[in-house]
């Protein structure tokens, strides 16, 4: 009764067919290593640093992977993973506003990796935007967005409750629409 119990929950939490969860089987280390490429996307987003942002992941994978006798395997191992990372994130940052270090930003859209000079306008505009809003609503929108987390998983990974998570979102698309339309 609790085995099924836990596979209808590892089910529930699931996004899509291609997420990784464990169910009756599954092999921790193989669902970690799916979740790498959305790790790396998010990290990139928040730091815009290629490197800071591998380092991240790399420090994310080490603590996850040195402390994976405290995941419970019925639950969706991605939200996990990024409760890690955002809480390796939010300590750096904590430590590098004590101690400020200037660094170049590596902008790939400056290197034309873009189909189009048109999206390239808009991605910058876009980027540009995002780089206004408060970090606390930069996450949350990034999160839903971009990595297509439920707002409860959000509300799990930043340990904030669910109605913080949509005040958030809210004034993240409020913001960003303001500095979009004043931007054209």
């Amino acid at each position: 009764m609790l085995m099924a119990r836990a596979r209808a929950r590892a089910y529930d939490n699931r996004q899509s067919d291609n997420e990784p969860w464990l169910g009756a089987m599954g092999d921790p280390q193989d669902l970690v290593v799916r979740c790498i490429p959305s790790l790396r996307r998010y990290a990139h987003a928040l730091t815009r640093d290629p490197d800071s942002a591998d380092d991240l992941v790399q420090d994310t994978l080490e603590r996850a992977w040195s402390r994976i006798h405290l995941w419970r395997g019925e639950e969706n191992i991605r939200p996990w993973l990024f409760r890690i990372l955002h809480s390796i994130h939010v300590s750096r940052e904590r430590r590098r506003q004590r101690r400020p270090v200037l660094m170049p930003l590596n902008d790939d859209l400056a290197a034309g990796n873009v189909a189009s000079p048109e999206a390239s306008s808009d991605l910058r505009r876009v980027a540009s935007a995002c780089d206004q809003l408060p970090d606390e609503q930069r996450q949350v929108l990034l999160l839903v967005v971009l990595e297509g987390f439920r707002y409860q998983q959000v509300a799990d990974i930043l340990v904030i409750p669910i109605g913080t998570v949509m005040s958030r979102l809210f004034r993240a698309r409020e913001r960003l629409r303001m500095c979009l339309a004043s931007q054209a």
